[in-house]
């Protein structure tokens, strides 16, 4: 296997000689549905993207599919920073994408344009704008009605992936920019199918063909597999893949984990530093369905005088069981260490149907509601109805969450009674990726 340092040097060599990219590898989704605010002229659009985000998971779950795309060419690398404008003819100036300027004018006069392209192993990009008919202008916060629902060509049934979008000083213009899946490189012409919302619930298709010039499009300069595995409390963490391409560095890996659905309740923290340095990641995406995947974006390596590249796993799900029980003799707004953790037992409380219990924790620290009951009169009683959590200010700058845990019983509950509890572990697990002569 070539290292990174050898590949870098290849890549400087081959530059001029551009590629079409290798397929994209997972299936994520994400769909863009409002218009969010911007300042600044109209030329400087600000990128606002959205995340996807299933609690405190992010995980990304959509099952719509609404997004644009844009094309690389150029002899530099680019970084977010470079990646920030949703104005074509700005990254078009910089030597950058593919022109392509393809209309279509609905209707009721809208008209939507696919302004330029851009292609590596990490992203097919998509600029395009959506300008309303005469002095109509874009509402703040409202929804928009046209969308782009997938891209099609030769080989290539791609899905949206992400996307970020803004408006023009004047609200009469909408930019944006949208990632799709994999791109065939045997394409030459793509179509990108935008849709409109009809006032009857229904999506109406309309289709926007250009040229795509694949060979043109950049190959990524390094991509290697990792084979790297991370043991942790319910399974283990598994990176396959690290591919640094001209606009951006991806990870990719799955998960091997032995809980109900095989997938972590908190992500964690995933830090890829190079030459000691931290490179700052902008997203996690994950999937449940199939292999159970997992990606996640970082800024372009700076690929000057390489030394070391490392990947360290700094937190992630951790669950600690529990084999003694929780006394609730003595309720108080002061903590109570478990495992690792506290908890603050606040009140207990008679009701008409029995107690009520109410619990503080931190954010990410939660109780395991399988077998979780109270001990009562000498007997296991099972917790009857869980509240929904609110904060707990404690006036110095922490906020704890609060649940009131219902049981149904005429004796006073004396002692909660869990499996175990799920929260954020530091885990610190390193590895270093080879560069430079084996």
């Amino acid at each position: 296997m070539s290292t990174i340092d050898e590949k870098l040097r290849m890549h400087k060599q081959n530059l001029n000689q551009i590629k079409a990219p290798e397929e994209l590898e997972d299936r994520l989704r994400q769909a863009l549905h409002r218009i969010p605010e911007r300042k600044g002229k109209k030329n400087k659009n600000k990128i606002l993207t959205w995340s996807l985000s299933a609690a405190a998971a992010l995980i990304l779950l959509v099952s719509t599919y609404q997004y644009p795309a844009f094309a690389y060419y150029g002899s530099k690398l680019l970084n977010q920073m470079e990646l920030s404008s949703l104005n074509f003819a700005e990254v078009a100036e910089q030597g950058y994408g593919q022109t392509v300027n393809k209309s279509k004018t609905f209707e009721d006069g809208t008209t939507i344009t696919v302004n330029g392209v851009i292609a590596d192993d990490n992203q097919f990009l998509m600029y395009y704008t959506i300008d309303l008919p005469g002095d109509e202008t874009f509402k703040v916060g409202e929804f928009i009605d046209y969308d782009v629902l997938q891209l099609k060509g030769f080989l290539t049934d791609s899905r949206m992936v992400t996307g970020s979008g803004g408006l023009s000083d004047d609200h009469t213009q909408f930019l944006g920019v949208n990632k799709f899946e994999k791109v065939s490189p045997l394409s030459r012409k793509l179509t990108a199918y935008f849709s409109q919302r009809l006032e009857n619930g229904t999506l109406e298709k309309y289709p926007i063909t250009f040229k795509f010039n694949a060979n043109k499009a950049m190959k990524s300069m390094v991509k290697e597999k990792l084979d790297l595995s991370v043991p942790v409390d319910e399974g283990a963490v598994h990176y396959d893949t690290i591919t640094a391409s001209p606009t951006a560095t991806v990870i990719r890996g799955h998960y091997e984990l032995d809980n109900n659905d095989g997938f972590p309740m908190f992500p964690g923290k995933t830090k890829l530093l190079v030459n000691g340095k931290e490179v700052e990641s902008f997203g996690y995406r994950a999937q449940r369905i199939g292999d159970r995947s997992f990606e996640i974006n970082y800024d372009v390596l700076p690929t000057d005088q390489i030394e070391s590249i490392e990947v360290v796993l700094e937190n992630f799900a951790g669950y600690q069981k529990m084999t003694e029980p929780i006394s609730l003799a003595a309720p108080s707004d002061r903590s109570i260490k478990v495992g690792s953790e506290k908890l603050w037992v606040r009140s207990v409380t008679k009701t008409t149907n029995g107690y009520d219990i109410v619990i503080a924790r931190k954010q990410f620290t939660i109780l395991d509601k399988q077998n979780l009951a109270v001990q009562a009169g000498g007997k296991s009683v099972p917790v009857h109805s869980i509240s929904m959590s609110c904060p707990w200010d404690l006036g110095n700058g922490n906020i704890l969450w609060e649940q009131t845990y219902s049981v149904q019983t005429t004796d006073k509950p004396e002692a909660l009674l869990l499996s175990g509890f799920h929260y954020i572990k530091t885990y610190n697990k390193s590895f270093t990726i080879p560069v430079g002569n084996k």
